[in-house]
Order: C-alpha cells, then sequence, then structure tokens
C-alpha cells in the first residue's frame, strides 16, 4: 500500500522533525509512505475570512494535484474513529483496491470546502485543537498502529 501524506506547510520544530522521522522509519516495512509538504498561502498578521478563504482555495489547488487514490481530509467537521476503527478503515481501502491512501492536512486555517467535499472520508483525531504540525506527527503515530493492529503486532495494547 501507498500513503501519501500531504501537509500544506513544513515541519518546522526539530522534536517534531524526528518524531515523523521515526515513525517514518517504523512505517517502512508497512508501506511506501510519500509526504508531500505543500506551500502555505501568507496572509497579513489579522487577516480577513475573504483573504483565509483566498488563501484556502489557492492551497487546494496544490492539495487537489497532489491527491491520489483515496482522500481521507483531517478535519474538524470529520468522523473521529478509535485506533482500532481506523486500523480497520486502511484495511478496508486496501480489501476495496485502493493501493494509494492520500491524507490530507491543511494549514493553521485548515482546508478549504472544496477539499473536504473531494475526499472520501472526513477524519478527525480529536474534538480537541492541534496545531497542524503536531496532528501530522500524531497521524504518523496512528497510521503506524493502524499496521501493528492489522498485523498482529505488539505494539497496540
Amino acid at each position: 500500500m501507498q500513503i501519501r501524506l500531504i501537509t500544506v506547510g513544513k515541519l518546522k520544530e526539530a522534536w517534531l522533525r524526528d518524531a515523523f522521522a521515526e515513525y517514518d522509519k517504523r512505517l517502512k516495512r508497512y508501506c511506501n509512505l510519500q509526504c508531500i509538504e505543500l506551500p502555505e498561502s501568507r496572509l497579513s498578521e489579522q487577516p480577513t475570512q475573504a483573504e483565509i478563504s483566498a488563501a484556502l482555495e489557492q492551497e487546494a489547488h496544490a492539495v487537489h494535484d497532489a491527491v491520489k487514490g483515496k482522500c481521507i481530509a483531517l478535519c474538524i467537521e470529520g468522523k473521529a474513529h478509535t485506533s482500532e476503527q481506523f486500523a480497520a478503515l486502511l484495511e478496508q481501502a486496501g480489501i476495496e483496491g485502493s493501493s494509494t491512501v492520500s491524507f490530507v492536512i491543511g494549514s493553521s486555517y485548515g482546508l478549504s470546502d472544496t477539499v473536504k467535499r473531494r475526499a472520501d472520508i472526513r477524519f478527525s483525531m480529536s474534538p480537541m485543537t492541534f496545531t497542524h504540525q503536531l496532528a501530522r506527527v500524531l497521524l504518523m503515530e496512528q497510521i503506524y498502529r493502524a499496521f501493528q493492529i492489522n498485523t498482529g503486532g505488539k505494539y497496540h495494547k
């Protein structure tokens, strides 16, 4: 299976890059992981809603070009899953013939409505709010956990 992690913005903190690299290394035995970092639109210090919407639409064009296969958008409106449900979701994608699953994480302002409508699944990590950078690491951990669950590994207890 190929996992495409499409993110708007880069990991800025070294500790987040280290955590991401650790899960990237662990996932190599389960999938072909590709992380695609897209540029975040520049906004003024206090952007208007119109400026934010325009920036999200601009980012959406790059997201649409990067998505392949089943698209899972991380957004607050999405459905939360347990780790076991998430593992089943990934397994089902493979059973349905989706050799590629694209996860999309937006910028600090989220994702445009066009990206959310394009998504096959809207997924929420939690009812709590996380930075988009931390969400990337949390998603990597859950993808690794899902493969461990699906293969009977000892990581998930």
